[in-house]
Formats: structure tokens, C-alpha cells, sequence
């Protein structure tokens, strides 16, 4: 046995304890499946994905209540059409107003500047 390999030998025979706990404690918290680094990420993972679910449940129960109220009256389909679409009725007229801020310099090639 050459020297270098003795002193390994002595080494690992002198630490076997506290290198096979280390090796054990970086087996379960950094490497492998079921490490606590990876069920952190799952962890939060699952947290988000409950906030993302009670978002849609809220989605859903606004637009079933939305649908209700489309099915019960007929005045409430004029409305969104009038909000969402712009439509209007025959002795309506309907103005779009806007408070996007344009660019000083910038003027659109539909405007005339006098």
C-alpha cells in the first residue's frame, strides 16, 4: 500500500462516524427524491396552486352569477352589450373616452395639427 492510501485509510478509519452522518444528513436534505430541499419546493408549490384554485372558484361563482342574472333578465344582456361591445340602441349615440395620456411630441397620423 502506497503512503497516500494509507493516509486515506487512517483518515477515513479515524472519521467513519462523522463522515457517514454527514454523508446522511446531505443524502436526506440535498440529494435524492424526498430530499426536504425538494419537498420546500413542493410545499410552496402546493400553497400557490390553493391561491391560484380560490381564484378560478371566485372566477366561476361571478360569472354563474353573471348567467343568472342573463337568464332572469333581458335588460342585462343590453347592458353588457352596451359596456362591453359599444353597441347602442337606435336613439342612443356613444362616446368612448379615454384617459391614456399620449406622448407630448407624438401626434397620430388621424389627428391634424392646425
Amino acid at each position: 500500500m502506497s503512503k497516500f492510501t494509507g493516509h486515506i485509510y487512517n483518515f477515513l478509519s479515524r472519521f467513519k462516524y462523522p463522515i457517514t452522518i454527514f454523508v446522511g444528513i446531505l443524502m436526506v436534505g440535498v440529494l435524492g427524491e424526498n430530499s426536504l430541499m425538494k419537498r420546500l419546493g413542493y410545499a410552496y408549490q402546493i400553497e400557490d396552486l390553493k391561491e391560484e384554485i380560490q381564484e378560478y372558484e371566485a372566477n366561476y361563482q361571478r360569472a354563474t352569477e353573471q348567467l343568472k342574472e342573463l337568464k332572469r333578465n333581458p335588460d342585462a344582456i343590453a347592458k353588457i352589450a352596451r359596456e362591453r361591445y359599444f353597441m347602442k340602441a337606435d336613439d342612443e349615440d356613444i362616446f368612448v373616452l379615454s384617459d391614456d395620456e399620449q406622448p407630448a411630441g407624438n401626434t397620430s397620423e388621424n389627428e391634424t395639427v392646425e
